[in-house]
């Protein structure tokens, strides 16, 4: 059974959405674990709040939300994608390995940073606050 062009323009916005969802929920999870210690990561027991990570924990959390949601979602993906990039060539890169993420475990930033580009682009698909708030343009 040949699955036509309709079949895929049909699901395209709901994979998106699929994907949005579930990239959220986990970035969500740095953030809270960061700020709110859970889940519990031993590496954020000190972290002051105002420090740069604390403030990379405020920018997961509520770009996360905003993202999950579906509401603002191309300004918010974008300024995440830019924090991950921030992140890999401040942390991951300097270990060495520059082009080799899997070396310097920068592979989740380098992920992050294209998939919040990608929907920095795409936008936030079905089932968000942004498709109800498009207004149709006046013919």
């Amino acid at each position: 059974m040949a699955l036509d062009q309709g079949f895929f323009d049909t699901w395209k916005p709901r994979a998106l959405a699929a994907l949005r969802f579930i990239v959220a929920f986990l970035y969500l999870q740095h953030g809270t674990a960061k700020l709110f210690h859970v889940p519990h990561v031993a590496d954020f027991d000190q972290l002051p709040v105002l420090s740069l990570i604390g403030f990379a924990g405020m920018l997961e959390i509520v770009g996360s939300v905003l993202i999950l949601l579906g509401l603002f979602t191309r300004p918010a993906a974008f300024i995440l994608s830019g924090e991950m990039a921030v992140a890999y060539f401040m942390a991951h890169a300097p270990q060495g390995h520059f082009f080799t993420p899997a070396l310097n475990r920068g592979e989740e930033a380098v992920l992050y940073c294209f998939i919040f580009l990608f929907l920095s682009v795409a936008g936030a698909g079905a089932w968000s606050i942004d498709a109800h708030r498009v207004r149709p343009t006046a013919r």
